[in-house]
């Protein structure tokens, strides 16, 4: 955004004092909106203000509410002395207005202020803040928390980093977040993101095309996926959408293989096949009534053998996508056929679970790899792919995840909250859907079986990753919606598939995806990279 403003200053002249204008504007435009009734309250809006250009769009904020018969109270940290270049412009009109500033030097007066207000806007800090609030601003960011009084913060939430990072110290927390010209990534990803409450992009008279001029990373929406998913041709047959096959299983672990298998089935794959240790594919066909089964050759721990290669081989050349890695076990000789199919089969393929532990060491085989790998590794094996610590890899996730991108020219995603997305030409997808109770055995393989059915049926292979990602997180939010987050089960979200399916024609908001204005413009939801 700060390259962005200074595009807009430099090279389409329009004034910092403008952008400013049209942020304050928008912002007061969108509480009007929320609460309608804010112009009959007896009780005021409090805007609070620090002394940088956050506090010159709670200044345009103050004077547009007033404007439209709304009580306002402004509350300054910092001497008006203090306040100079556009904020103290838009200071010096909001005074002309005749609204008066109030110099608060400690939070006692600020709290009884929020006490009795209607709502309370936060203008202390926006994006370019480095550090924790410390002093006067930590404690009215304490305040504003304390108060028990819907807020609505401005661009961010004072104290929460723009770029996902960790708080360095306290956060506003947030009803709703009105934040300029385009979603900062700190908003939907990182631990102090919900402290946003509700999202919604206001825009400052920068054109959309240069709000997204040179931007990687992007906020998956609800028409990103839909498009992908016309109306089916009534003349259609299962041969249209694609055959997957699945290499899933071992002893103990067949439940993976079927839960795979009914995620594709539901998530509109034509004909699906699973192939299993043949000891296991009894149990296996037991638990699937619409896909097929195969029997492969197994070891003596029932996982399978390395002379299953040639089978499995056989098998792909008749399909049109491949999935491995749900349940085949670590076994090292399982893992060779892993690393073979992962390094040589010259179909689409989604590699998961003890696929992907397979190749810990030997990500390059997938670099060199004949058609599109698409790899959806947690933190733990995303660690394990790059050599490093889970920490490291939770420490910035964004750039785990290109990094993995980069090193095996794949598609990636890492799952956990807000998944990144990372494809080898260098953009980055962040998604909006999903939920706590999705943390169960099971939820993962549900997605491999999702994205290997949208490799089957077509897709390209960044399209079947960011369509299953958000779906299956769409789907989770919809059966949380029944079940709750603690009881939440990989099975629910497959039952839930349909409903996800039906909603793209008509968006519903649900968990983390609710956050997201639906009147945010597509334009304006890019993401800057770091």
């Amino acid at each position: 955004m700060r390259a962005v403003d200074r595009r807009a200053i430099t090279e389409l002249g329009i004034s910092g004092s403008v952008l400013m204008e049209h942020a304050g504007r928008g912002a007061a435009q969108v509480m009007l909106r929320t609460w309608p009734a804010l112009p009959r309250a007896r009780r005021p809006v409090v805007i609070v203000c620090g002394k940088g250009g956050n506090a010159g769009d709670g200044f345009v904020v103050a004077r547009h509410l007033k404007r439209h018969g709304v009580r306002v109270a402004v509350l300054l940290t910092a001497p008006a002395a203090e306040i100079h270049g556009d904020a103290g412009h838009k200071l010096g009109e909001m005074r002309r207005a005749r609204i008066r500033p109030v110099l608060v030097e400690d939070d006692t007066a600020a709290r009884e202020a929020f006490r009795h207000a209607e709502l309370v806007v936060d203008a202390l800090l926006g994006t370019g803040t480095r550090g924790a609030p410390t002093g006067l601003v930590a404690r009215m960011i304490e305040a504003i928390n304390a108060s028990g009084r819907p807020v609505v913060a401005l661009d961010v939430p004072s104290g929460l980093p723009a770029l996902g990072d960790g708080p360095a110290g306290p956060v506003v927390r947030a009803t709703l977040t009105t934040t300029f010209a385009g979603v900062k990534r700190g908003l939907v990803m990182g631990p102090a993101g919900a402290a946003a409450g509700r999202i919604e992009v206001v825009p400052i008279g920068i054109p959309p095309a240069e709000v997204s001029r040179g931007i990687t990373t992007f906020l998956l929406e609800p028409d990103d996926v839909a498009r992908h998913f016309p109306p089916r041709r009534r003349e259609a047959h299962k041969g249209d959408f694609g055959r997957l096959l699945i290499v899933a299983g071992s002893v103990g672990k067949t439940g993976a293989a079927a839960l795979a298998a009914r995620a594709a089935m539901r998530s509109g794959a034509g004909l699906v096949t699973v192939a299993a240790p043949a000891s296991q594919q009894p149990v296996v066909a037991a638990l699937l009534l619409e896909a097929m089964t195969e029997p492969v050759p197994e070891t003596g721990g029932k996982t399978i053998a390395a002379s299953a290669l040639a089978v499995l081989q056989d098998l792909a050349r008749a399909r049109d996508a491949v999935a491995i890695g749900p349940g085949i076990g670590l076994n090292e000789e399982t893992a060779s056929v892993a690393r073979a199919l992962a390094g040589h089969l010259a179909k689409p393929l989604v590699i998961d679970a003890d696929g992907l532990t397979a190749l810990a060491g030997h990500i390059h085989l997938v670099r060199k790899a004949p058609a599109a790998r698409c790899l959806t590794p947690h933190p733990g094996e995303m660690a394990r792919l790059l050599g490093r610590s889970t920490a490291d890899v939770q420490r910035d996730r964004l750039q785990a995840a290109r990094d993995c991108a980069e090193r095996a020219d794949a598609h990636v995603v890492l799952k956990g909250a807000t998944s990144v997305i990372a494809h080898p030409d260098g953009r980055t997808v962040l998604n909006p859907t999903g939920n706590p109770g999705m943390a169960s055995g099971g939820t993962g393989d549900v997605l491999t079986g999702m994205v290997g059915a949208f490799l089957a049926r077509g897709l390209p292979a960044d399209a079947a990753l960011e369509c299953a990602v958000y779906l299956h997180g769409r789907a989770g939010d919809l059966a949380a919606e029944g079940v709750g987050h603690e009881a939440l089960i990989a099975s629910d979200v497959i039952e839930a598939l349909p409903s996800a399916f039906a909603g793209l024609s008509a968006p519903r908001t649900t968990g983390t995806e609710a956050r997201l204005a639906r009147s945010v413009p597509p334009s304006s939801v890019r993401v800057p990279r770091a």
